[in-house]
């Protein structure tokens, strides 16, 4: 089988904003991209776990914590 390495991809720090936006009601957490300029939410991936929130913060090569937005 033949199979595509899996690259980091990356964002740009100076217009983007990681973040994880979260249900007040259910509990739903979405980790994404807030834009520094316009202030909208790009949203990546549904968290469901710690392991799904390392494997965001793994593909971005984010380090430390990121901010939650309820």
């Amino acid at each position: 089988m033949f199979f595509k390495k899996k690259e980091q991809r990356s964002y740009d720090p100076k217009l983007k904003k990681p973040m994880i936006r979260a249900s007040i009601c259910n509990g739903e957490q979405v980790a994404g991209f807030k834009d520094l300029a316009t202030g909208a939410f790009e949203e990546v991936m549904l968290i469901r776990d710690d392991a799904d929130l390392d494997a965001f913060k793994k593909e971005f090569g984010i380090s430390g914590d990121i901010e939650k937005v309820y």
